[in-house]
């Protein structure tokens, strides 16, 4: 049996605040490995010495990044990931904040036809914006929100993976709604 068989990724797309992190928490308490596109910058912030949460510099660095290694840099890292958990044993495995089209690409081709299934998880601007002034990590007032969103459509390209999505989840309501949203694609999809 290869590694590869059997493998289902399931990959979470979402503006800021949409509810991607719920979803995949979510998933996580269930046992399932993810996969932190995030946690990747991060940790290649560190590396160059910014200090993640630091809006402007932060944003700077993302971009230069992908500038600099292109803008499918972090799914090429992910994709690594990916392989060394296939290769523990692991046959499904989350995708937690696939951001551009780039990226989408580089795991399309990696993960060929239905092994990644993406979700696209969408939430009304203002909820987002409120769910970001109140989270307790990094939180954004409502013209950082704006700032995000722009950045990451236009330098970013994060409206294609959304737009392209296979599944999608309207995340306007509770969390024992998006628990049971999240549920029917597991169901749909034999994850």
């Amino acid at each position: 049996m290869s590694q590869k068989e059997n493998v289902k990724i399931l990959a979470f797309v979402g503006l800021a605040g949409s509810g991607k992190s719920s979803a995949v928490e979510y998933l996580t308490e269930k046992g399932h490995p993810k996969i932190y596109f995030g946690g990747i910058m991060y940790n290649e912030m560190r590396k160059a010495g910014i200090k993640p949460g630091d809006w402007e510099p932060e944003q700077k660095f993302r971009e230069e990044l992908r500038e600099k290694e292109g803008k499918g840099v972090i799914a090429k890292r992910a994709v690594q990931e990916a392989h060394d958990l296939m290769n523990a044993g692991q046959h499904r495995i989350i995708f937690d904040g696939l951001y551009s089209w780039s990226e989408y690409k580089v795991l399309k081709h990696a993960f060929p036809g239905d092994e990644m299934i993406v979700v696209a998880i969408t939430t009304p601007k203002h909820l987002r914006k409120q769910r970001m002034a109140n989270r307790p990590e990094r939180p954004m007032t409502s013209e950082e929100v704006d700032e995000r969103d722009w950045a990451e459509i236009e330098n970013l390209e994060k409206g294609g993976p959304i737009a392209i999505a296979d599944y999608f989840i309207h995340n306007d309501k509770d969390l024992d709604t998006l628990h049971e949203q999240v549920d029917a694609i597991l169901q749909a999809i034999a994850f």
